[in-house]
C-alpha cells in the first residue's frame, strides 16, 4: 500500500509539473508585454548611479523583486480564491501610482529642466567624498525602483493567475512561482548586462592584438562606448513612457466604460490604426490620470505644510 501510494504521489507530481510546464509558456506569452515595460522601467531606475555601485544596485532591486513575488503570489492566490472582487481595485491602485511617478518626473523636469535636482546634486557631492556611505545614499533610489517593480509584478502574477485560473491550486502556484523567478532573472539579468555596456565597451577598445579582427573587436567597444548613454537616455525616456502606458492600460480595462471606449474608437480609426490607438489612448489616459494625482497628492501636502512639487 506504501508503494502504491508513493507511485501515486509520484504521478500526481509529474502531471502537476507537465501541466506547469504548458501553462507557463501561456503565461510567458501573455506577459511579455509586461516584461518590455518591466525591463525599461528597471533599467531607468539605476541611471545616475556611480558605475562600481550600478550592479550592487541592480542586485538590491533584483532581491527586492523576488521578495515581492514571494509576497505577491500567495496573496494572489488567495485573494482569488476568497475577495476575486479586490482584484481588479488593487490593479487600478497600482495603475495610478505608476501614473503619478510618471508624471511626478514629466512634471519636475518642466519646472526645473536641464538642472539637478537636490538629490542629484547631493550623489554628485557624496561620490567626490570617499568618506561619505554610497550604500546609503542609495536607499531611496533602491526603495523607488522595488516600489516600481511591485506594480509591474502584481500585474505579471495576476495576469499569470488570470491564464491559469481553471487549474488545480498546486499547478496555479507552481506556474506563477516559475513565472516569477524566470521573469526576474531574466529582465534583471538584461538590466546588468545594459547598465555594464559602456565597462564592456572600455575593456573591447582597450584589447591588444594586431589585425583586422583585433581592429573590429577595438571598433565595436567604442561603438558600444559611444552608444552606452544614448541608450540610458533612451531608457529613462521609455521607462516614464512606460508608466504611462501600464498605468492607463491598467486603468482603462479597470473601468469598463473608457474600455469600452478605447475599443469604439480603434474601430472607428482608419485601417492599420487600431493597434496605435489601442497604445495611445490608454497612454493619454494615464497622462490625465497622472496628473490627477499629483494635482490631489499635492494639495494634501499643501493642507499639511508641505513644500510643493
Amino acid at each position: 500500500m506504501a508503494a502504491a501510494n508513493l507511485l501515486a504521489l509520484i504521478d500526481d507530481i509529474t502531471t502537476v509539473l507537465d501541466d506547469i510546464s504548458v501553462l507557463t509558456k501561456v503565461a510567458a506569452k501573455k506577459t511579455a508585454g509586461v516584461l518590455g515595460d518591466d525591463l525599461a522601467l528597471n533599467a531607468q531606475q539605476v541611471t545616475g548611479v556611480d558605475a562600481s555601485r550600478e550592479l550592487p544596485v541592480v542586485w538590491a532591486v533584483a532581491k527586492g523583486s523576488l521578495v515581492n513575488k514571494a509576497i505577491l503570489v500567495p496573496a494572489a492566490l488567495a485573494i482569488s480564491a476568497w475577495a476575486p472582487w479586490l482584484i481588479t481595485p488593487l490593479l487600478m491602485l497600482g495603475g495610478a501610482y505608476l501614473c503619478f511617478e510618471g508624471f511626478e518626473k514629466v512634471w519636475h523636469r518642466l519646472r526645473h529642466g536641464a538642472a539637478p535636482d537636490a538629490e542629484h546634486a547631493a550623489l554628485i557631492s557624496a561620490l567626490a567624498d570617499p568618506s561619505v556611505d554610497l550604500v546609503a545614499l542609495e536607499k531611496d533610489k533602491i526603495k523607488g525602483a522595488i516600489r516600481t517593480d511591485f506594480i509591474l509584478s502584481a500585474e505579471i502574477i495576476t495576469l499569470t493567475l488570470g491564464s491559469v485560473s481553471g487549474a488545480p491550486l498546486a499547478t496555479q502556484f507552481g506556474v506563477m512561482a516559475l513565472v516569477a523567478v524566470v521573469l526576474t532573472l531574466g529582465v534583471y539579468g538584461l538590466v546588468a548586462a545594459i547598465v555594464k555596456m559602456d565597462d564592456a565597451g572600455l575593456a573591447l577598445s582597450r584589447l591588444p592584438g594586431q589585425g583586422a579582427g583585433w581592429n573590429a573587436v577595438r571598433t565595436l567597444g567604442r561603438g558600444l562606448l559611444q552608444a552606452a548613454p544614448w541608450l540610458m537616455k533612451t531608457l529613462s525616456v521609455l521607462g516614464t513612457a512606460a508608466m504611462f502606458l501600464v498605468g492607463g492600460g491598467i486603468l482603462a480595462h479597470g473601468l469598463p466604460f473608457l474600455h469600452h471606449g478605447v475599443e469604439a474608437l480603434a474601430e472607428a480609426s482608419a485601417a492599420g490604426l487600431a493597434p496605435m490607438v489601442r497604445l495611445l489612448v490608454p497612454a493619454l489616459l494615464g497622462v490625465l490620470a497622472g496628473a490627477l494625482v499629483l494635482v490631489g497628492v499635492s494639495l494634501i501636502g499643501r493642507l499639511r505644510g508641505q513644500p510643493a512639487h
